[in-house]
């Protein structure tokens, strides 16, 4: 079931171990991949699963800043533009 907004919802099952296989539908909305650690935790008569340590905006801003200014085009912007529009 989709629901609206940034939420996924779907009905799986428990293992005889214990286990459960999240659905890819709500693996995909919550970023969760194979070797992600996730916690589990009893709440309001339910289990919640979240990701542990899901990267924060900081944490992608710092990632693109480190590497602002390493792609070496030999050549000006202004020149790889006109290269790219087909201008001479």
């Amino acid at each position: 079931m989709k629901l609206p907004g940034n939420t996924a919802m779907a009905t799986t099952n428990v293992t005889s171990k214990g286990q459960v296989t999240i659905p890819k539908r709500v693996r995909d909305a919550s970023g969760v991949k194979a070797g992600t650690k996730v916690t589990v935790e009893y709440r309001d008569g339910g289990v919640l699963i979240k990701p542990v340590g899901k990267a924060t905006k900081s944490d992608y801003r710092k990632r693109i800043e480190s590497v602002i200014g390493t792609l070496d085009l030999g050549m000006s912007v202004d020149a790889y533009m006109d290269m790219l529009r087909g201008e001479d």
